[in-house]
């Protein structure tokens, strides 16, 4: 009597509204069940009736209700996506959009004064015969950001989010690039010598010379391996089965398992070859698939020039419709644009470091050019998608997300070959997507094993498991596949940017010293202590 007396005096008291992520909490609900003031309170909050209401009616559909004790767990799906959203909104969009504003001033605009100057950059020869050229880092790197994301994600951002996804992605993509910069820039300044003289690095060696903090380098190289080797290669293994749904071979018990053992084949033949066959073959097939994709982009964009205007419309007026962006924050343009736009262009993630650090270069400026410049490349590529999809005229549902948008607006114009085509993209882009995410991953396994490459054994047990990982990923459900590698790389973002705003000053002296060696008509030659840079923890640049 007591206990219901205390829970009845509970019910009468009012509360003040508040703003919190109600999706996220209201699941936490079903973790604490025997506390019954628990769930009255949050009745009570104004801001969690209508998602109260929903779960309640979502539990009395499987014979479970709110105020009683749930029999059963809370489907792990659920939990990713409430996660997810907890990340991204506004933790994630809030760095973000802080970290690259911040970098972009501070820089005085690097991503626009020097563009010209990251296309002459690509196009010079390494320091050294048979090391990685900043062509052949650009390319690791474009095959990581250039993957299954420019077609099934942007897909997935315009039925989801809807056609104002495409500004936002625009949006982070040009602050982005400026984050891309420092980021690759500083990964060239603390870069490590191997024993044949080969350089290697990345986030995890830049916070740990730089900062002094092993802990949070070690946290950045396990959060990387995971995403990268898991997340990420579940996802695109599962983007590339989906295209071929539209077949009529397709049996969804058995294609993808046949597509994914197929794939994992295909990768554990390259992978077994170590980290230069890799850059052999990324730096073969991604251009070869940048401009066959462009081309069909282009022969779209030919055929319909007429409603480029009014596809713009829609573009902007649905990004800047702030009822429907506040009304519904997790499903907005908003959330989507920088959620998709983030896993294809990675820039701040803290991926393309990795890359970076290993081409051979005069000056550590010249790397954050190129990696700034494939942010660019991977956002035309975006575009390319998100065009191909809205001149079909086709009007995206939740129902089509992902390979079905793509192919039925490719049908429009080339028929039955439309589809082939985007399957066709989808295999060379997931190919050299998982390819790119493996050569980040052996560079995080090395720096795990104090900065050496892990016994032969080891890498073959970790290559064997990769290999498995893809063929799962390939029978895994949308929204898991996509909620959990926006989680891991969420938390990786989470590191890395805090930490190169922590060294952006040396960042911005070393972009001053590559500019005021060009405006002098020179060849940019690095030298750390030119700027003041202590040179007794670095391996090069004395």
């Amino acid at each position: 009597m007591q206990k219901d007396s205390e829970l009845s005096d509970f019910e009468n008291k009012s509360f003040p509204p508040m703003h919190c992520d109600t999706r996220f909490l209201s699941i936490l609900l079903n973790y604490v069940p025997n506390i019954k003031l628990f769930p009255l309170y949050f009745t009570k909050m104004t801001c969690f009736q209508p998602f109260y209401d929903t779960i309640k009616v979502k539990q009395s559909t499987i014979g479970t209700d709110v105020d009683s004790t749930p029999k059963e767990a809370i489907h792990m799906s659920e939990f990713l996506l409430a996660l997810d959203d907890v990340l991204y909104y506004p933790i994630l969009i809030i760095v973000l959009l802080a970290a690259g504003l911040y970098f972009t001033f501070t820089t005085g605009f690097v991503q626009f004064r020097w563009l010209r100057q990251s296309i002459r950059v690509i196009m010079e020869k390494p320091e050294k015969e048979g090391s990685i050229s900043s062509f052949q880092a650009l390319m690791v790197s474009t095959a990581s950001r250039v993957g299954t994301g420019n077609i099934i994600g942007i897909s997935t951002a315009l039925c989801l989010g809807g056609f104002g996804s495409v500004f936002w992605m625009w949006a982070i993509a040009m602050i982005g690039s400026a984050t891309a910069f420092i980021e690759s820039t500083l990964a060239q300044v603390y870069k490590r010598k191997d024993a044949n003289g080969d350089s290697y690095g990345g986030p995890a060696y830049y916070i740990e010379t730089a900062l002094h903090n092993k802990a949070l380098a070690i946290a950045f190289a396990i959060a990387l391996i995971v995403t990268y080797a898991g997340g990420f290669n579940l996802l695109a293994s599962y983007n590339l089965q989906s295209t071929f749904s539209v077949y009529g071979f397709y049996d969804k018990a058995t294609t993808p398992w046949i597509i994914g053992g197929l794939l994992a084949v295909m990768v554990g033949y390259c992978v077994m070859g170590g980290g230069k066959r890799i850059v052999h073959v990324t730096g073969t097939l991604v251009p070869i698939m940048g401009v066959l994709y462009v081309l069909l982009s282009l022969a779209i964009i030919l055929m319909h020039l007429d409603m480029i205007p009014s596809v713009l419309g829609a573009v902007f007026a649905d990004a800047f419709n702030f009822q429907k962006i506040l009304g519904g924050i997790s499903a907005s343009c908003l959330m989507f644009g920088i959620k998709r736009g983030l896993y294809s262009n990675e820039a701040g993630v803290g991926s393309a470091p990795n890359a970076a650090a290993a081409a051979d270069v005069s000056h550590p400026a010249q790397q954050g050019l190129v990696q700034m410049l494939s942010v660019v490349i991977d956002t035309i590529l975006c575009t390319c998608t998100a065009l191909i999809c809205m001149f079909s005229g086709i009007i995206p549902t939740k129902e089509m997300a992902g390979a079905p948008y793509v192919q039925a607006a490719t049908q429009v114009d080339f028929g039955a070959f439309g589809p082939i085509m985007i399957t066709f993209a989808m295999v060379l882009f997931a190919f050299t997507t998982l390819l790119g995410n493996l050569f980040y991953v052996d560079n995080c396994l090395a720096y795990l094993n104090g900065g050496k490459t892990p016994s032969k054994s080891t890498m073959t047990i970790y290559r064997i498991i990769a290999v498995i990982v893809i063929f799962v990923g390939a029978g895994m459900s949308m929204d898991n596949a996509w909620a959990l590698a926006d989680i891991t790389m969420a938390f990786m973002c989470l590191t890395n940017i805090p930490s190169i705003m922590a060294m952006n000053k040396t960042a911005i002296a070393v972009m001053k010293d590559y500019g005021r060696q060009l405006a002098e008509g020179k060849k940019p030659v690095f030298k750390a202590k030119n700027i003041g840079l202590d040179d007794s923890n670095l391996d090069f640049w004395k």
